[in-house]
């Protein structure tokens, strides 16, 4: 089970990957993050934790990170494997944003339905946050 919502973002794609790189600010424009952090640098294998606004904190794992293209975090269930992919398409000067979740394992579908529907339905609020921390006069990378 996966949802998957797209922003155009008027920013570069190294601009908004500088404010995915700061994991401690996340919650300043995830309106469904209330923490994160992770330990030691932005860069797959790296170990952290989120803490949403609804819900337990959980440990997450950087799987992958390619600078200013893509990352994907991955988080454990019982039975079941959630991940959350962010990828980065310039598209002039503007730039296609995509964030998706996936739920894979025996309870897939149960957690698909009881978090799966909410994070669904947050995801907008998340990209409309990341936009305007990213557009907000803070100066691009590029």
């Amino acid at each position: 089970m996966e949802f998957e919502h797209r922003i155009s973002i008027n920013a570069s794609a190294a601009n908004i990957f500088a404010i995915y790189e700061n994991v401690d600010a996340w919650s300043s424009w995830d309106p469904d993050v209330k923490s994160a952090s992770i330990d030691g640098l932005f860069e797959a294998g790296a170990m952290g934790k989120l803490k949403p606004i609804n819900g337990p904190e959980s440990k997450i794992l950087l799987t992958e990170v390619v600078k200013d293209k893509l990352f994907t975090v991955t988080s454990r269930l019982p039975l079941c494997k959630m991940t959350f992919e962010h990828v980065l398409e310039p598209n002039g000067k503007d730039t296609a944003v995509l964030h998706k979740v996936s739920f894979t394992g025996l309870l897939s579908p149960i957690f698909g339905r009881l978090i799966g529907t909410g994070i669904s339905k947050g995801l907008p609020h998340t990209l409309r946050g990341l936009k305007l921390a990213a557009e907000s006069g803070c100066k691009d990378v590029s």
